[in-house]
């Protein structure tokens, strides 16, 4: 049944050699890979008014195409540095692999704990930022916004998890439906202001009393920028996840940049100019790009389609995080800096382990922060541009160290990028550290901390297995050493017969070991063994507390047994399996706890013999026996 219903979900499985065709083109990676980025849009414009309005009130719309205009030059700074990371890293892995490669390994497990934090936020600020679309236009789903957002969590998980190329499918479209619905909007609104047909809404009052140039600090511009830089979260998942493009894969890629580029430039701008056109207003009812659709279109049709495409983009932002994070937390796992198995690929070829920690987290967020986007993106951008920083700083030291064809111009531009960054990097830690950034600042260090001792513990595990080849050359294996065999039994029946006659295959030295609980409870047992032609002799040990692995262990510890020196101590665990799993919670399972108490044991063998229950079968045979009496009697 599971397979059934895992099948019907996620689909058939797929075989490793079909790897090739679970990658996209330009087209539809582009959406996949750059929703994020293109979502922002959304919500970016709205953060920056956010900062200013409070403070300036309808000041805020002059400075807001000038800190828009700033947002958009770091933009085409960071698509051209990340054109060169592909050149550079074909395999993917982008800032991790950079940083790792050109600077220290610390760096790169900054950028890695830096970009796990920031994919797991995205998850989080895209869906919770999709629900407020969703209670926008629906006002009484308010109250269950945090459900709706575990929902499309859930959704997403599903669709990620039923591979690339399916998911592509599912998750472009509405990108590009987006990006239609928001030109139309810009085209429609430009075109609105041309005829003077424009009715700003009522002018924001500052909270400042003193509206003058003093209440326009550097310290809020920066602040606003920041803000804004929400933008540019998602650009380095192209980067990240190259190998996941169809050959070649490197010009698939940098073309994906040009495209988002461009997309985010035309959509940032133009909803700039369509808030300060209409002198929109944030506010916890209606976000502000909902408030310029009211006043393009009015509250019909393409409102509506609008806020729909927009709730469907925001929660499909996540999909950047839900391509990227898995292909750059497998590159992580390869260096043994993650566990193992998020390199595996799973039942449609994705990286489904990585997949499902990504939904887990993103999910934790939006319980712990209710589903609130201006809760939750302070915590947004330090991260992304943690790694943006040091990828420009890896690449410029590349440079400078191969000095390739045309190194300076390359250089110079991650050098600027990487000046840029940084500076926004302080700007965003310092601005938004009271607002809960200090978070992150948390949560990184812990993460690589964690990172760290994951490797050493892989390095400790590799040492201890590892046979240097002067010593296999001298190994000779001679005489096997004797098992000797104990069989912990509660009961004499079938089962145990079974894991006698093989003990017996094996070797003479075997004896069979119960624990007795409560005075005289053996004596059925003792019984029934005297009946038994055997030679194997029924060792019994009293336990009043009743601890039954405590007492099997120490036995086997103690020198007790008639084990001789040299022999390797075989457990071999009768156990019975029955037909369906949740029949299994009936039994004590008590060879399960055993097992995880002797597996730190050294020189111990554990083995199970299973038994297997059919119920059916077992029904014909006590209704046998009963037949069986009733016709004696």
């Amino acid at each position: 049944m599971r397979k059934s219903i895992k099948s019907r979900l996620l689909g058939e499985k797929l075989p490793s050699n079909q790897i090739s065709e679970e990658k996209f083109n330009v087209f539809w990676g582009l959406p996949v890979l750059s929703s994020d980025a293109i979502s922002s849009v959304a919500y970016a414009v709205e953060e920056i008014l956010l900062v200013l309005i409070p403070v300036i009130g309808i000041m805020s719309y002059l400075l807001l195409p000038k800190i828009a205009g700033a947002v958009i030059i770091l933009l085409i700074i960071l698509t051209i540095s990340y054109r060169q990371i592909i050149d550079a890293y074909p395999n993917g892995g982008g800032a991790y692999i950079v940083a790792k490669d050109n600077l220290q390994t610390i760096f790169g497990l900054i950028v890695g704990a830096s970009l796990s934090v920031d994919y797991t936020l995205t998850v989080a600020v895209s869906i919770s930022a999709g629900t407020a679309a969703i209670t926008s236009a629906i006002p009484f789903l308010h109250t269950h916004k945090v459900a709706i957002a575990i929902i499309i969590i859930l959704l997403m998980t599903l669709g990620n998890l039923r591979g690339v190329k399916e998911s592509t499918k599912l998750f472009g479209i509405p990108t590009y439906a987006f990006v239609v619905s928001i030109i139309l909007l810009i085209i429609f609104g430009v075109l609105k202001s041309l005829k003077g047909d424009v009715t700003p809404l009522p002018a924001p009052a500052a909270s400042s009393v003193d509206l003058g140039t003093q209440a326009i600090s550097l310290f809020l511009i920066l602040r606003a920028f920041s803000s804004g830089c929400a933008a540019l979260t998602g650009v380095e998942a192209i980067c990240d996840a190259v190998p996941n493009f169809r050959e070649p894969s490197t010009k698939n890629a940098k073309t994906a940049y040009v495209f988002l580029a461009l997309m985010v430039l035309i959509t940032f701008v133009g909803t700039s100019y369509l808030a300060v056109l209409f002198h929109t207003v944030p506010n916890e009812d209606m976000t502000v790009l909902a408030q310029i659709a009211t006043a393009v279109f009015g509250k019909g049709f393409m409102f509506y389609a609008i806020q729909v495409a927009t709730a469907i983009i925001l929660a499909m932002a996540a999909n950047t995080a839900f391509a990227g994070f898995p292909t750059l937390i497998s590159v992580i796992s390869r260096d043994g800096y993650a566990p193992r198995q998020l390199s595996a690929r799973g039942h449609r070829l994705s990286y489904s382990n990585g997949i499902v920690l990504l939904s887990l987290g993103g999910a934790l967020l939006v319980i712990i922060f209710k589903g609130e986007t201006h809760k939750l993106i302070p915590l947004y951008a330090v991260g992304v541009f943690t790694s943006f920083t040091l990828a420009q700083a890896g690449m410029f030291m590349r440079w400078i160290r191969l000095k390739p064809q045309g190194w300076q111009y390359k250089a110079a531009i991650n050098g600027i990028g990487c000046l840029v960054t940084f500076v926004t990097v302080i700007i965003v830690s310092v601005t938004k550290f009271l607002s809960g950034a200090w978070i992150v600042f948390i949560a990184i260090p812990l993460l690589i901390y964690f990172m760290k001792r994951i490797k050493r513990h892989y390095n400790a595990v590799a040492q201890e297995l590892d046979i240097p080849k002067e010593k296999l050359e001298q190994i000779v294996i001679r005489q096997k050493p004797t098992p000797h065999i104990i069989i912990p039994i509660d009961s004499l029946n079938k089962m145990v017969l079974k894991a006698i006659k093989y003990a017996k295959s094996i070797t003479p030295n075997i004896e069979v070991f119960h624990i007795e609980t409560y005075e005289g409870e053996a004596d059925k047992l003792r019984k029934k063994w005297s009946m038994l032609n055997t030679d194997i002799p029924l060792i019994i040990k009293e336990s009043p507390f009743r601890e039954t692995v405590k007492t099997l262990v120490e036995y086997i510890e103690s020198e007790e047994h008639a084990s001789q020196p040299g022999d390797m101590i075989t457990v071999l665990l009768p156990h019975f399996v029955v037909k369906k799993s949740w029949q299994m919670s009936l039994h004590n399972n008590t060879s399960f706890l055993i097992i995880n108490s002797l597996l730190h044991e050294r020189n111990i063998v554990v083995s199970i013999m299973p038994f297997q229950i059919e119920e059916a079968r077992a029904m014909r045979q006590q209704t046998t026996v009963k037949q069986s009496d009733q016709h004696r009697e």
